[in-house]
């Protein structure tokens, strides 16, 4: 069985919050079994620490390690670069993990803009990212997702207005990227030949994965569903409809 697994969470272990049924003794199972486990999440406002606080409310005890999210993921791409001056979009984790990776978040002559999820999004936002793009900064996102799970705008929907004002798209690092992949695996220490991903969703879970070399496992409990497979030009794996009956690992 493969000893690394990448495994996404709203959908496939929680859903609004609540555990899907299941859930948690594939989660101890694996624990138990000493499978190098990593919950990939797109969300870039939860540490790792909050992403554990939410499980631990759901019913799982899991180790802070065991969360990498597209915020991460942003920092770890960001560090590769030349430059060390972002204009931040964003809050909750993003800021954090850029600070930490040795960035100056500032509104002066900035190398990177970079785009996250925030409530707080304004006309200023919008003018100033656009500008600095415009100017020659690189545009950077953490994730593609337009909307989340109650539909508030989310990191791709935040981008719109000034992708249409400068006409240049950003570079998006969370699924469907192949890049979240190789970041996640390498914070684990593994490679694509002996990993496998669980997700919920063929466009983002299931497609990163078969872009980066990944065993895919695809569950029906979120987004998802058996008829859409059908619709796709690649293929998962497996199929299952929960984590609860996955029988491979």
């Amino acid at each position: 069985m493969p000893k690394n697994i990448i495994c996404d969470i709203d959908g496939v272990i929680l859903h609004n919050n609540k555990l899907i049924e299941g859930a948690e003794r594939f989660v101890h199972r694996l624990l138990e079994q000493g499978a190098n486990l990593l919950f990939l999440t797109n969300y870039p406002v939860q540490t790792p620490k909050d992403l554990q606080a939410r499980f631990e409310s759901a019913g799982i005890e899991v180790p802070e390690s065991c969360f990498y999210t597209s915020a991460m993921a942003t920092a770890d791409f960001l560090k590769r670069q030349d430059g060390k001056k972002a204009y931040v979009i964003g809050g909750g984790a993003l800021p954090h993990e850029l600070y930490n990776a040795g960035f100056t978040l500032t509104e002066i002559d900035p190398d990177f803009v970079v785009v996250g999820e925030t409530r707080n999004y304004n006309w200023n936002m919008i003018q100033q990212g656009a500008l600095f793009i415009s100017q020659g900064a690189r545009f950077i996102a953490t994730n593609p997702d337009v909307a989340g799970p109650q539909m508030h705008p989310a990191c791709g929907a935040l981008c719109a207005p000034i992708e249409r004002m400068t006409g240049k798209k950003p570079f998006y690092i969370g699924k469907p990227s192949a890049w979240m992949l190789r970041a996640a695996l390498n914070h684990m220490g593994a490679h694509s030949d002996d990993a496998i991903i669980i997700g919920d969703n063929l466009r983002t879970d299931i497609l990163s994965g078969f872009q980066a070399g990944l065993e895919t496992v695809l569950v029906l409990s979120g987004v998802s569903k058996e008829q859409d497979i059908e619709l796709m030009p690649f293929r998962p794996n497996h199929v299952f409809e929960s984590v609860a009956l996955i029988d491979i690992l």
